[in-house]
């Protein structure tokens, strides 16, 4: 009787590379290794190759970059999705493809199960779990880390006597997880939210101190809401991600320190680069309050809210974001056009933007007095617009009144002379 087949979402690194030989010894699985290139900047050949020497059946290896750019991080840009006000969902919205990805294989090689490598504790566990779940019930789930008691020393521990390759010490525990949206660093001194952030986590950005002491101006084109050119010069989906990342980085732009709620309920301090994300989303922010209307902005404020946190959430398979991103795209057909950021010393800020489609009236706006507008017409808006503040206050005024004066008929004369 041939074994039952499980297919692994492998990154490479130290849990899933013992996770890989667990499930051969433990569960008498054989196991296919998936990894998907999504912008991470590592040499994927390496972690095949560590896969093929621990013994997997299979492997396979997608350049995921442009999917991941069109159909998850564009869909983030769109909805400046932000969790927690903060956070770009830069691995949250890589999970759902990778899960995606697996799923196909496991199909395909007509496996029983899938596996990931997340903790218990984490929100990746909810992330890969739902979407295997839409997407095949008939899949077992295996998540080999849930069960574990390693702490992290022991693992390391098992892992060299089993001979899986360690590319961590017990010295330098860091967790990384990156992609063409962000890295994002956890473990270690970090996991202590009163001790201040060493400097040797960050890689993709400069200190602020060490910044260039001048400015970079660059103008980020959209077309219907997603990043299309820099400079005026036409960039693929991945090339203008990288580039922004790079120019970013070189002014210390991104960098997130902050106490994040999981979606299992706990508080945890978590850190991430961002600087290709932040400067495209303050940049399409800027542009969206030239093109839509105050009415547009203030609701897509409440759908981009709920957006962020279902998708931070695992819920990218739920029909709520389908409907959500129906209305998103219907605001982004007008956010087209250029937004000028000026970049130094650790902020992205816009300084100057146009479109085709700009809401803006020169002619309406300007303190010229030979413009379009009457400034008569304020008048009567503001006595309409004011009208129940003002009969508020009027009623005040009027129960005010009323009250003194039952107050003073009340007052007893105080005698005066002898009594």
């Amino acid at each position: 009787m041939s074994k039952k087949k499980v297919v692994l979402a492998y990154s490479g690194g130290l849990d899933t590379s013992m996770m890989l030989k667990w499930i051969q010894e433990e569960y008498k699985m054989d196991v296919i290794s998936c990894i998907l290139d999504v912008g991470q900047g590592k040499d994927l050949k390496l972690a095949e190759e560590k896969a093929w020497n621990l013994g997997v059946l299979n492997h396979y290896t997608f350049d995921a970059k442009e999917e991941f750019t069109l159909e998850y991080v564009f869909p983030a840009v769109k909805a400046n999705a932000l969790y927690m006000g903060t956070y770009p969902v830069s691995s949250s919205i890589s999970r759902p493809l990778i899960a995606k990805k697996v799923v196909e294989v496991a199909e395909m090689e007509d496996a029983q199960a899938v596996a990931h490598g997340c903790t218990g504790k984490g929100n990746d566990q909810v992330r890969f779990d739902l979407t295997f779940k839409a997407l095949n019930p008939d899949l077992e789930i295996i998540a080999p880390v849930r069960e574990w008691k390693f702490d992290r020393h022991n693992q390391i521990k098992w892992a060299k006597e089993h001979g899986v390759p360690v590319p961590v010490t017990v010295d330098s525990p860091y967790s990384i997880d990156q992609n063409l949206w962000g890295r994002s660093i956890e473990g270690g001194i970090l996991e202590h939210p009163d001790k201040i952030v060493p400097n040797d986590i960050w890689e993709w950005t400069v200190d602020v101190e060490d910044a260039p002491n001048e400015p970079d101006y660059v103008k980020v084109g959209f077309h219907k809401g997603v990043p299309a050119s820099i400079d005026g010069e036409e960039y693929g989906p991945v090339e203008i991600l990288q580039t922004l990342n790079k120019m970013g980085g070189e002014h210390g732009i991104g960098r997130i320190e902050h106490m994040e709620d999981r979606v299992i309920g706990l508080k945890t301090r978590e850190t991430y680069e961002i600087p290709g994300a932040e400067i495209i989303l303050t940049a399409h922010k800027d542009l969206e309050k030239l093109v839509l209307t105050r009415h547009q902005k203030a609701f897509k404020f409440q759908v981009e809210h709920t957006w962020a946190t279902i998708v931070y959430q695992g819920l990218w398979v739920d029909p709520l974001k389908q409907d959500l991103d129906a209305f998103i795209d219907s605001t982004q057909v007008n956010v087209t056009g250029e937004v000028t950021m000026k970049l130094f010393k650790g902020s992205a800020k816009p300084v100057s933007r146009e479109s085709p489609f700009s809401l803006y009236d020169y002619n309406l706006a300007s303190f010229d007095i030979n413009t379009y507008y009457d400034q008569g017409d304020a008048v009567g808006f503001i006595n309409l617009w004011g009208l129940p503040s003002v009969s508020a206050w009027n009623l005040k005024r009027k129960i005010a009144d009323e009250g003194i004066k039952e107050i003073r008929k009340k007052v007893v004369p105080v005698p005066t002379g002898d009594a």
